[in-house]
């Protein structure tokens, strides 16, 4: 199993539209093959910090994930209401 820890500041103003904007993203990653879990968080202290936490199967799980249409079209528009570039880490299961 990979995990991946998707952490993104996302504007102030634009906390509502990112929310609603990932909503598509969420449904559409849970259903492809090779998902384990898919979630996005909000940091309860600091609003505007969002984890997406993802569990995948093995690496071309995320492959064909990172290549698939929903996430090609909808990722960039959740980047562009950030503060900043995100930061993504992948872990492995031990």
């Amino acid at each position: 199993m990979i995990k991946i820890i998707a952490k993104i500041l996302v504007k102030d103003d634009a906390i509502e539209q990112f929310q609603k904007e990932a909503e598509e993203l969420i449904e559409r990653s849970r259903a492809e093959e090779g998902n384990v879990s898919y979630t996005l968080n909000q940091n309860v202290k600091d609003p505007s910090e969002h984890v997406f936490m993802e569990i995948w199967k093995d690496d071309d799980a995320i492959q064909k994930h990172n290549s698939s249409e929903h996430f090609t079209s909808i990722f960039p528009k959740l980047s562009a209401l950030a503060k900043e570039d995100p930061v993504v880490d992948l872990y492995k299961e031990i």
